[in-house]
């Protein structure tokens, strides 16, 4: 019969066949309809999975902010997680990947204050309850656009158990946490130096900063000693910040300054006398080894302050304008305006000893792009030491492995610096500090920290908290470390006693081919979405995940999508193949593993042993490219290039269930990479139109 339909219509025969291998393979017309089939069915929820599922999987989404949408570290970081949860589903855990999404407070107020500006408003023309309803509003609209684009990925995430840092029952977490912090006396209200921005009015920590190199000056100037011995030189890149200086500093181990520690100098242009002192800090390399220390707008410099009791002037106010503290000439200027006064200044009393061309680090909101100015504010804080120690056992008595290793080290040393958080953020959306009277709001990243256990009920003792806690892997960047993960960590360890996850997997940064980060805004990035629509969600997972191989940063090339386009063309044309060549019976054939005498075949099956074994251990390493390139290889070259073509010419019964059996395995196994398809293909090759997604993973 096979030969027959060979010689006249080729692989058409539309009595042994599915209809639907007629056509060549369309992931435009396949992907959204079995998305929607794999919704039907239930099984991203992990109460209705089959079978006595009695081991626990759990994953929990990095949430991402309500005003994001999809761009490639999304794409390669949930990808990961979705070939995880795929994987250890088909193992037969019962699996939970719970997804959610974050308030983002800076970002989200921006975004509907700019709305408000197209209309002439600004949020105190509403007021803060009329304001907080249009967030809502937005909210509303906006923000699941990014869970929605997930979908479009193929991520398996329970929706049913969506999660919002807002939620009424996450509000009732947040105000818990607090509370607890607050009794034990570890919340108190300081002032220190924060990061400032003078566009959004609120506090940022360090960590919420981006930096631009820019070119800028070294100034030298000189500051006179009071006994009229000459004086001091001072390199410095913010001459207009001298007039809230407390002291200039030196290192002790500087031999060239040691005889001036003690001494006293006359702050130009103010006139106020001011300490020479040494201090560890000061980096010897930098400019002449001597700075000026100005406490109340450098949070080293407030450091510094507190260790050797100097006064703190305020000369910057909150709008970037100097204050009267600044000296009556400068007063209400614009702090970039006072520098060019200032530099006129001290030429005109010979006292600029002379500039230098300088890059300098510019710290910038990662919000509104505006720059930074520290500044002295009164803040909320929590203390960190016995939180930090809580952080530091977790990984240091292994109970949390970080994959790479290195940056289990970058976090302890991170820890081993910490200071106290400021925790409290001058905007009206986000959870309020629950103190009467106070109108800050949390920072973010205080209720961003419970989310391994709060998204699972807590603080109430639920079903799910006890069934699905803790959580298994956490896969996230790198710059979010300190941010996020150490924080889950000792929030974890004060309020359930046990660590939130087992593993961190601190997935590459996806660069141009440039080896630039990507941006929209610069013109570098590259749009998932885009290329899910060129070539398919498959492919552009496959693509992503074939690049990752290891190293901690992706050059990303579009080349290897085309390749996975290709692959999945090739393995719709192998079913085609196959099918005729069984006579529709490729299901029935190929389900169980006999017995096969074949040397060929042996062959094949030994190497198809070893690729299982293999894959597992990539996986359970996280070597995802690696397991993917093993997968590909076999698929392509051992099966289709070699062994089909051995087959051609044999109508053997073993080499058809051989053919069907390892192709079979082939499609399990490229499941949790490439799942829209290999679930395509099963349901059109098994009768009992059963689901790949919950089949039994190969042995």
């Amino acid at each position: 019969m096979w030969a027959i339909c060979v010689k006249y219509v080729g692989y058409s025969c539309l009595n042994i066949m599915n209809e639907k291998f007629l056509k060549p393979y369309d992931p435009k017309e396949t992907e959204e309809r079995i998305y929607k089939l794999w919704e039907e069915s239930g099984f991203f929820n992990p109460d209705n999975l089959p079978g006595d599922r009695k081991e626990t999987y759990t994953i929990v989404i990095p949430p991402p902010n309500i005003t994001g949408n999809l761009h490639m570290g999304h794409a390669l970081n949930n990808t990961t997680q979705d070939i995880l949860i795929r994987w250890k589903r088909m193992q037969g855990y019962k699996t939970l990947w719970l997804p959610g999404t974050d308030h983002a407070g800076i970002a989200t107020q921006n975004v509907v204050e700019k709305q408000l500006k197209k209309e002439g408003l600004s949020r105190h023309d509403l007021g803060r309850e009329k304001f907080i309803a249009k967030v809502w509003e937005w909210k509303e609209k906006y923000g699941d656009i990014i869970l929605k684009q997930l979908r479009k990925l193929g991520c398996s995430c329970d929706w049913s158990r969506t999660r919002f840092t807002m939620d009424e029952g996450y509000a009732k977490a947040v105000e818990t946490a607090f509370k607890h912090y607050y009794d034990k006396g570890w919340i108190y209200q300081g002032d220190r130096v924060v990061n400032w921005c003078p566009r959004c009015q609120t506090s940022l920590s360090d960590l919420e900063l981006e930096y631009e190199e820019a070119s800028g000056k070294l100034w030298f100037i000189k500051y006179p000693l009071k006994n009229g011995n000459g004086y001091i030189t001072v390199a410095t890149t913010r001459p207009e910040t001298m007039l809230g200086d407390a002291a200039v500093a030196v290192n002790p181990k500087d031999e060239r300054y040691n005889k001036l520690v003690g001494q006293t100098v006359i702050l130009p242009i103010i006139n106020r006398e001011i300490p020479i002192i040494a201090d560890r800090l000061i980096e010897m390399e930098f400019g002449t080894g001597v700075v000026k220390v100005t406490p109340g707008h450098d949070l080293a410099d407030f450091e510094i302050s507190e260790r050797h009791k100097l006064p703190v002037y305020k000369i910057i106010d909150k709008y970037g304008k100097m204050t009267a503290e600044a000296g009556k000439d400068y007063e209400n200027l614009k702090a970039l305006e006072v520098r060019e006064r200032v530099i006129a200044k001290l030429e005109e009393l010979g006292l600029m000893e002379k500039t230098e061309d300088y890059q300098v680090n510019l710290a910038k909101c990662y919000r509104c792009d505006s720059v930074i100015e520290p500044q002295v504010s009164k803040q909320w804080f929590l203390k960190m030491d016995k939180l930090a120690k809580l952080a530091k056992n977790a990984v240091k008595k292994g109970k949390i492995k970080f994959h790479p290793k290195k940056w289990g080290k970058v976090y302890l040393t991170w820890l081993e610096n910490i200071r106290d958080w400021c925790i409290s953020r001058q905007l009206w959306w986000g959870h309020k500090i629950p103190l009467e009277g106070v109108s800050d709001v949390l920072d973010t990243w205080f209720s961003s920290a419970l989310w391994p256990f709060a998204v699972l009920g807590w603080p109430e003792k639920t079903k799910d908290l006890k069934e699905f806690y803790p959580t298994q892997t956490l896969s996230t960047a790198r710059d979010i470390i300190n941010l996020w993960v150490t924080r889950m960590i000792f929030s974890a360890a004060e309020f359930i006693k046990e660590r939130p996850f087992s593993e961190v997997l601190i997935h590459p940064t996806v660069l141009n081919k440039e080896g630039k980060r990507m941006s929209k805004s610069l013109g570098t990035g590259t749009d998932p979405l885009d290329l899910i629509e060129k070539y398919g969600a498959d492919a552009t997972r496959f693509g992503i995940i074939y690049q990752m191989m290891g190293n901690q940063d992706l050059k990303f090339s579009e080349e290897p999508l085309m390749a996975g386009k290709k692959f999945m063309n090739k393995l719709w044309n192998m079913a085609r193949f196959i099918m005729t060549k069984t006579e529709d019976k490729i299901f029935e054939l190929g389900i169980e593993r006999l017995k096969i005498k074949d040397l060929k075949s042996n062959e094949l099956m030994g190497k198809l042993d070893n690729i299982i074994k293999v894959v597992n251990k990539n996986l359970d390493n996280y070597e995802f490219g690696q397991a993917l390139h093993l997968i590909y290889d076999f698929a392509w070259h051992d099966f289709a290039d070699k062994y089909i073509e051995y087959s051609k010419d044999k109508a053997d019964g073993e080499i058809n269930e051989t053919i069907s059996y390892v192709y079979l395995t082939i499609l399990k196994l490229l499941h949790p990479f490439t799942p829209f398809i290999t679930e395509e293909i099963w349901g059109l090759i098994n009768k009992e139109r059963r689901l790949l997604i919950i089949e039994k993973w190969p042995k």
